[in-house]
């Protein structure tokens, strides 16, 4: 039917499980920054695990705090 898709469940679930880690250089302190409860180190790699729906927001995100993103890998489930 129209609107519908033909995706089981096992397709679903395994994009959902997909995590990445970004090593991300060059984070500034920022107006948006200020919002967390953590300063922000000018210098050497940060780590970001993020899950596969929301990895073009976080990329996004990185950009506007002045990030440049050095690296992308997969995450097993034993290294989470």
């Amino acid at each position: 039917m129209f609107g519908q898709t033909t995706l089981g469940a096992g397709s679903v679930s395994s994009s959902a499980s997909r995590v990445f880690r970004y090593e991300v250089v060059g984070l500034r302190q920022n107006a948006e920054t200020d919002k967390n409860q953590f300063d922000i180190r000018r210098s050497g790699s940060v780590f970001i695990t993020v899950p596969y729906s929301r990895m073009n927001e976080e990329m996004q995100r990185i950009n506007r705090l002045g990030g440049k993103i050095i690296n992308i890998s997969p995450l097993s489930a034993d290294e989470n």
